[in-house]
This record gives structure tokens, C-alpha cells and sequence, in this order.
């Protein structure tokens, strides 16, 4: 049977067991990881996962239920689970559950690909981490060269009681390598073309292909060796430039998160939930200091937070979050939407069959200004630029963060000096993006991907985008506070 007509199997079954609203969300999933460490094998880990997972309303109560086995039987036991549930959650002090209203969908969409990764040979993606780490082993001192490749592949069939009936394919693929050098009780560690295995696109092979994994082998190994020797980073309030990969975790944890509108009611905070974002900040807040954009946008070519359509069948979407510096917009899901008299910014996800949709960042980005990371630094008498995430730490409210990065250097009449290692810089959200008078040009803004994003409980990992350029930050706390 085709898997949409299981999808709509299982709406009708929910229907039949006295559902007023139903949705059969089919998906099947396929991963590999391979990993080379020191031009040996570490690994190869593939999965795969196929289920059905049923979400229901009854009387305006939320119901749901999942289960592996896609045959006609289960399904009609499954749907009948979920309005089960649904009908004892009515018995929790709490609201009816009203949706906000969407145009039904039908459809198929595909995510850009040119070179399917599954179908490189083995032998060629092994090849490529080995001669990596080769040339990071060349590096006299280098303790250990890692290299690994990701590859994710996600089909699913939506079907609803409203009449949406969609298809979506999402491949993505993504590498990196690392350096790590020791000496002296001091690790210190390099990775290219970011930390956490890579750069991780939605794409195919070619993606990877483009990283420059090889080129970039020796440059990356020499700076991990010379972190070793570096001066430890000082402690001073002073000007901060970010390269883009940290613009991209700073945007993630202190923005992406608060804006998601069930943080903000309160809906969800069991992991490291909430925000200090209200709905009457709209319009109103300053988030952020004029040369600050940022956007909601699920229809991004090549963004790990890009769809057709929403796990509710919303269609992708862009939405504004701050136009310069003023906050304007949640991310919010059909439920969350009504209660802030909205409709749906289409955020809603969920990581596999077997869980509930949440609320969950598409691919949350800082709109580019003028000029380059060269630019931004020869415009910069004295302060400290950072590159490439190492460390993050904020709290639930996503007010006061701490993040440390792998390396830096000393900016001095516009130029890059003395290197430092152990590198980290604290601040205030607002305060923080307030101080923001730089932002770099399209011609260095990259579109991340992040593929660990987690949230909710039982945890779920989402794959979440950020387009960011290289930023300056005045007046930024670097190190210990005095």
C-alpha cells in the first residue's frame, strides 16, 4: 500500500474511534556516520526507522499514539489509543484546544540534491576523511586527526481530517575535520569548516565535495599545534568580532529559542524552556541595535530548517522576527497561533514517527549587511576576534549566556596580532545585540546547519538553519569579570 494511503488510513481510523480532528504522519528515516580518526577507521554506524505516528483531537484535547507496524489491524489499534488519551486528558485542568486555521495542502516536495550521498561508493567517502587526517598528521606535534561524514535522509507522508495529503523527501549531507594537539596539560583542538563534525547542509554529495576538507587539512593542524604555545586569552571589557559559525550559535541560543512562542506561554519547559520574551513585547521590544535583521524562513534552498510543508501541513513560510532591532515576531505552531489572535508561522516538526510535533526553529537568520570579515576587523582599532564554537552555557530564560570558542587573536589598528587560546566572552541578550554595530555582506554570509538541536521531554533532536555573517560587538565582558 502506498504510504500516503496508510497516512490516510489512519486519520479515518481516528475519525471512526470519534476523533473531531486526525493526523497520520508516515515517515522513514536513513542515517550514516563514518568516522576516521589518525587514517584509521573508527566507524561506520548506519539506522534506518519506519513508523506511523497518530495526533488527535477529542472535545479539544490532544491525543496521540505511534507504533512501527504499518498494518491495517495496528493502525486501527493505534488510532483508537490516541483518542483514548486524548479523552482522559480532557480530565486536566486546562483550556479546549483551538487551531488556528490553514488551507489544506497536497503535494510533494524535494530538497535540492545533485549527487545522492547514499549512492557514493564507500570506498570514495573513506578515501577522502583518510587523506585529511593524513595531511593533519603531517603537522609535526598534532596528537590526533579525526574526520567524519554525516548523511541523513528523511521521507514522509502527511495526511489530515481537513484534507491535507503531502509527500516530502529531505536529504542531507555534511563533513569536518579536527585537530587536537596536547602538551603540558593543555588540549587545544581545531575544526574546519566548523565544530561538531562539519558543515551540514541540505544537499547531496556535491556539498561535501565543495568543503575543502583536503585543502584546509594543514592549516587547521598548524593552528591546534599553535594554540599549544598561545597566550592564554585576557581578561578585559572590549570590542568582540565573531566569525560566522559563532554568529550562528549565538543567534540560535539567544534568539531562536526565546521566540518560540510555546516557551513564551509556557507551554514548554522542561528542557531548558521558557523565555523572557511576553507577547506584548511585539512591535515594541529593542532586541537589538539597528544593524540587526532577523528572519524565519523554512523555503531556504539547502537549509537543514527547510520543508514544503510543517509536520501540521502549514506551508513554508517566511516570517520576520526583528527588523531592525525591534522584536516583531514569535515562530508558533496552529495551537500557540490562536492564542496571540495569529495564524501559524508554519514551526512545527517532529523528531521521527514516534513523537509529537513541537515547536522547533526552520532556518533562523541575520540578514547581511555591508562588507567582509577583512572589512569588519581593518574598521577595528582594539579588541578580540573569536572563531569557531568550542563551548556554550545559557539560562532557561535566555538571558545571561557564556560561550568559548577554539581560538582568537588580538585586533591592533585593524589588524590580527598575538593569538590566544581558551578564548570566551559573557553578556546580557539584549545588551549584547544591542551593541552590535557590524554585520558582514552577502558575500561571507554561509547558511549552518544544526543538527543537535534539543528540546521537549521525552528530549527530541532537531535539525535547525542559520544563515549568518561575521558581527562586531562593542563594549563585550571577554573572560573573567574583574
Amino acid at each position: 500500500m502506498p504510504l500516503l494511503d496508510v497516512a490516510k488510513q489512519a486519520v479515518e481510523a481516528a475519525k471512526a474511534a470519534g476523533a473531531d480532528y486526525a493526523d497520520g504522519r508516515v515517515v522513514r528515516e536513513d542515517s550514516e556516520s563514518i568516522t576516521v580518526r589518525n587514517q584509521v577507521m573508527e566507524g561506520i554506524d548506519r539506522s534506518d526507522s519506519q513508523g506511523v505516528g497518530i495526533r488527535v483531537l477529542v472535545n479539544g484535547y490532544w491525543g496521540f499514539a505511534a507504533t512501527a507496524l504499518l498494518e491495517p489491524a495496528e493502525i486501527e489499534r493505534t488510532a483508537t489509543l490516541a483518542v483514548e488519551i486524548a479523552r482522559a486528558a480532557a480530565r486536566l485542568p486546562m483550556d479546549p484546544i483551538q487551531l488556528s486555521e490553514t488551507e489544506p495542502a497536497t503535494g510533494t516536495w524535494h530538497s535540492p540534491m545533485q549527487v545522492d550521498p547514499f549512492n557514493v561508493a564507500l570506498e570514495e567517502k573513506v578515501a577522502l576523511l583518510m587523506e585529511a587526517t593524513r595531511r593533519m598528521q603531517e603537522v609535526k606535534g598534532l596528537a590526533f586527526a579525526e574526520g567524519g561524514i554525516d548523511l541523513f535522509r528523511r521521507r514522509s507522508w502527511l495526511a489530515t481530517s481537513e484534507g491535507t495529503a503531502v509527500e516530502q523527501t529531505t536529504v542531507q549531507s555534511g563533513a569536518g575535520i579536527e585537530a587536537s594537539a596536547v602538551g603540558e596539560g593543555e588540549l587545544q583542538r581545531r575544526s574546519f569548516p566548523n565544530s561538531f563534525r562539519g558543515h551540514i547542509a541540505a544537499a547531496g554529495w556535491e556539498h561535501i565535495q565543495r568543503l575543502g576538507l583536503i585543502e584546509e587539512a594543514e592549516r587547521t593542524a598548524t593552528e591546534a599545534v599553535e594554540l599549544l604555545s598561545a597566550k592564554e586569552c585576557p581578561s578585559e571589557v572590549t570590542t568582540l568580532v565573531i566569525d560566522s559559525g559563532q554568529v550562528e550559535l549565538q543567534v540560535h541560543e539567544s534568539i531562536g529559542h526565546p521566540v518560540e512562542l510555546d516557551r513564551v506561554l509556557g507551554m514548554e519547559e522542561a528542557y531548558a524552556g521558557s523565555s523572557f520574551l511576553t507577547p506584548a513585547d511585539r512591535g515594541k521590544l529593542r532586541y537589538a541595535s539597528d544593524q540587526v535583521s532577523i528572519t524565519a524562513d523554512a523555503s531556504l534552498p539547502g537549509g537543514l530548517g527547510s520543508f514544503g510543508w510543517d509536520d501540521e501541513g502549514v506551508p513554508a513560510q517566511q516570517t520576520p522576527i526583528i527588523i531592525d532591532g525591534i522584536f516583531h515576531n514569535f515562530i508558533s505552531s496552529r495551537e500557540t497561533a490562536t492564542r496571540i489572535g495569529e495564524r501559524s508561522s508554519g514551526a512545527m516538526r517532529a523528531d521521527g514517527w514516534q513523537n509529537l510535533p513541537l515547536i522547533r526553529m526552520t532556518n533562523i537568520s541575520i540578514e547581511p549587511r555591508e562588507g567582509s570579515l577583512a572589512d569588519i576587523i581593518g574598521d577595528t582599532k582594539d579588541g578580540i576576534f573569536m572563531a569557531t564554537n568550542q563551548s556554550w552555557s545559557i539560562d532557561d530564560k535566555r538571558v545571561n549566556f557564556q560561550f568559548g570558542c577554539e581560538i582568537a587573536w588580538r585586533i591592533n589598528d585593524g589588524k590580527l596580532t598575538d593569538m590566544y587560546r581558551n578564548p570566551n566572552y559573557t553578556g546580557i541578550t539584549t545588551e549584547f545585540w544591542g551593541s552590535c554595530d557590524a554585520v558582514g555582506g552577502r558575500e561571507e554570509w554561509t547558511l549552518w546547519g544544526t543538527p543537535n538541536c534539543g528540546k521537549g521531554q521525552p528530549g527530541q533532536v532537531a535539525r535547525v538553519g542559520h544563515g549568518t555573517s561575521p558581527a562586531r560587538f562593542r563594549n563585550v565582558q571577554i573572560g573573567v569579570r574583574g
